[in-house]
């Protein structure tokens, strides 16, 4: 009697599957829609300074463009760095556009204020990027070309994250509170128990001596008077950076994404809380 053997679904094929793929370009859509707004925003801001239109961003619908301009940016890079379709591209901004365009026509009437009108067009653009991804699913995107720059580029997003959330530190730099150093060591603290590296006891004692070292700093700092307290301070962050190279050189406790974000985060608010001292 012939048996049927049953064929076990390789994890290619099973990572592969339209439902999955769809799941995983949703996610990474939102994750790019919503970092395009927390890292074009402060270049929005810092130019609506320096050129003096700051009243005009202000607006509602000035603020939903830049806001759609903001996502849409985001979520094209990312879909152009995995390969989608030029059509895909642009049904994914129009998408971002499109909701609040529709909008435009009851706030301009009255029924709908900035507010409402802000509100509405997040609510509506989720659905219209669901309907563009379902719409989509069973399109593998292109194959994309080698392009080293473009990998090496992509390759150091952490890098380039911390550079973006720090761009008003360098236009206003600001001195922080010395209560802020206590927020270095906690982070690892909380990344290392998310990773359960706490086995190593090397691992637990060395970071239980840094939490105990700019908790010393934080301290010194908020007792000293106020020319020292501010070098404290800023000492503290670029210490911190070089904290962050060691464990990014040597891979431990933290993820190197987060180790070299962080080394760079705490390099440019280190220098630029040197810059408002100097000033």
């Amino acid at each position: 009697m012939s048996e049927t053997l049953a064929v076990p679904t390789s994890p290619a094929t099973a990572r592969d599957r339209p439902g999955r793929r769809l799941l995983r370009h949703l996610v990474g859509m939102t994750v790019a829609m919503v970092a395009g707004m927390l890292l074009l925003d402060p270049l929005w801001r810092t130019a609506g300074a320096a050129l003096e239109f700051t009243d005009v961003l202000a607006k509602p619908a000035v603020a939903a463009l830049v806001m759609a301009t903001n996502m849409s940016i985001g979520m094209v890079a990312w879909m152009w760095h995995r390969g989608h379709r030029a059509r895909t591209l642009v049904e994914m901004v129009a998408a971002m556009y499109v909701p609040y365009l529709l909008l435009f026509v009851p706030f301009a009437a009255g029924p709908l204020d900035g507010e409402a009108l802000l509100l509405g067009g997040h609510l509506l653009m989720v659905p219209a990027m669901v309907v563009v991804a379902v719409r989509h699913r069973h399109a593998h995107p292109v194959p994309s070309p080698r392009r080293p720059v473009v990998a090496a580029l992509v390759s150091r997003w952490p890098s380039w994250l911390a550079l973006l959330i720090t761009v008003d530190n360098w236009f206003d730099p600001v001195v922080l509170p010395p209560l802020s150093l206590l927020v270095l060591p906690f982070g690892f603290l909380v990344a290392g128990t998310v990773r359960r590296s706490w086995r190593d006891r090397a691992a637990v004692a060395s970071q239980l001596a840094g939490l105990a070292g700019w908790g010393t700093l934080a301290a010194l700092a908020v007792v000293a008077d106020d020319g020292p307290a501010r070098w404290l301070v800023a000492g503290g962050w670029l210490a911190h950076a070089a904290w962050d190279a060691v464990h990014h050189r040597l891979d431990r406790v933290v993820p190197r994404g987060y180790s070299e974000w962080c080394g760079v985060l705490d390099t440019a608010v280190g220098l630029t809380m040197v810059l408002a001292i100097l000033a």
